[in-house]
């Protein structure tokens, strides 16, 4: 995996990004699981050698007997079957070529290569026999040659026709004369301060803060027809919005913001509008500010209609940004909360098919396991703009519980300020998800309504009553 993550790297400096789909995630886990498999299969004698066993506990449950006799360095025809299923198991999982479909053909070459090289060692542990508990197999000379030689003729014929770009360093803060707080030695910078100096406000303890925000960020189009603009207008003073609200997010400590920022049901609009949108996210993508804050970006929602140029851009961001520690921003971007639970389905359904999964003891937790994130937490407080009050598809699995805040406002005229007001309200509310609220503090304050005599022995009232 640090190869594979190294090659993309370089890829993405020569201009020809190693371009992965979120529709075909199931192929790609499964390709990385039959690499791993294929490296358990070869160092099996290695880590038998140090007394462990570390073939799949599913496939040992179904060969009984076979894992001990392995245990042993006895090549028992249990054992024997049991390799010869993992063999096959690794080999279908490495070969699939749907994976490099759309790639550029350097990148599809590499990855080839990578599994038919894969392939050519799963032979020699298929061919190794009771050896495999002596030594690790290796394919044979000839067997790589097959490989190699023709992969490194249609890379050298595929890179010779690309016209290869590797960008210089970016510009510096002194060449930009870009007036944000100055780089730590990290090469991040702080969010710059809100323009009337204002701070978030110190009161709030950290019990009563939330996890987790998630914006509906709505009204950009009214916003734009109440001032005599167009729409595109106002999707474009909408990005200036979404920058306060991660200054802010910043500024107060948040440690998760998913911003709604196009749905499925928005390619119901009009084309140019739908354009506008999507290049201005791109744009804040490639040359906006966040890029150099403190900021893990991750992406929610499907590539199908996206621009490619759009999804080389997300996901260009989740590889660069993904070890930074202080906030996660998911933007949702052609995402609806029933397709991702549709599709989460699905996957399920596929887990149970294959008896990763018993379908009769799943549970939540089985289906958070097969979201596009897993990791997600649950959502704290869901706050719209707009003048709107639903939630419209928005992380229906996530917000089960979140507490809802809408604010009149359109989001263009929203600023970091809102958003601290909005988790100002939240450690206001008395979150019980379903408990019964603790006692009150005060004894005065569980005593009857003077106006109200107490009834002596309730529980000795006639039935007349």
């Amino acid at each position: 995996m640090p190869w594979v993550d190294q090659v993309r790297q370089l890829f993405d400096r020569a201009g020809a990004p190693m371009t992965f789909r979120l529709d075909r995630q199931a192929d790609y886990e499964h390709f990385v699981a039959g690499v791993q498999l294929t490296d358990i299969l070869t160092d099996l004698s290695a880590d038998l050698a140090q007394c462990h066993l570390l073939l799949p506990q599913e496939a040992l449950g179904s060969f009984p007997g076979a894992g001990s006799d392995l245990s042993r360095g006895h090549w028992s025809p249990a054992a024997a079957v049991l390799i010869r299923e993992l063999t096959a198991l690794a080999r279908r999982w490495v070969t699939k070529p749907v994976i490099t479909r759309g790639m550029h053909p350097g990148a599809a070459i590499v990855l080839d290569a990578a599994a038919g090289l894969m392939r050519a060692q799963l032979d020699a542990v298929d061919a190794a026999g009771p050896a495999l508990l002596q030594r690790a197999p290796r394919p044979s000379v000839v067997a790589r040659i097959r490989v190699l030689v023709p992969a490194r003729f249609r890379s050298a014929m595929a890179w010779s026709l690309t016209p290869l770009t590797v960008p210089g360093p970016r510009p510096t803060a002194a060449a930009t004369a870009d007036p944000s707080p100055a780089a730590d030695d990290t090469g991040l910078r702080p969010p710059p301060p809100h323009p009337d100096v204002t701070r978030p406000p110190p009161q709030i303890a950290a019990d009563q803060m939330p996890s987790y925000v998630a914006v509906i960020m709505d009204g950009n189009g009214r916003w734009a027809e109440q001032r005599g603009l167009s729409r595109s207008d106002g999707h474009r003073a909408g990005i200036l919005a979404l920058r306060e609200t991660v200054y802010g997010a910043l500024d107060i400590g948040l440690r998760n913001l998913t911003l709604y920022a196009f749905s499925t049901e928005n390619w119901k609009r009009d084309p140019e509008e739908i354009a506008v949108i999507l290049s201005a996210f791109q744009y804040e993508l490639d040359e906006g500010p966040i890029r150099d804050l403190d900021v893990r970006q991750r992406w929610a929602g499907q590539s199908g209609r996206l621009p490619e140029e759009l999804v080389q851009a997300l996901t260009r961001q989740e590889r660069r940004t993904r070890a930074r520690t202080g906030m996660t921003l998911t933007v949702c971007i052609n995402y609806g909360g029933r397709d991702e639970i549709t599709r989460t389905a699905a996957a399920l359904a596929r887990a149970t098919r294959a008896g990763e999964v018993n379908p009769d003891h799943i549970g939540p937790d089985d289906f958070t396991r097969h979201l596009p994130h897993p990791d997600m937490p649950d959502v704290d407080l869901l706050w719209r703009t707009g003048n709107e009050q639903r939630t419209s598809n928005f992380l229906p699995w996530h917000a089960t519980y979140a507490e809802l805040y809408f604010t009149p406002g359109y989001w263009p005229d929203v600023d970091r300020r809102d958003l601290w007001q909005a988790i100002t309200e939240y450690s206001r509310r008395q979150r019980r998800h379903g408990a019964v609220p603790a006692p009150l503090a005060s004894p005065e304050n569980h005593l009857p309504s003077p106006h109200v005599q107490p009834d002596p022995c309730p529980l000795t009232r006639s039935s007349s009553e």
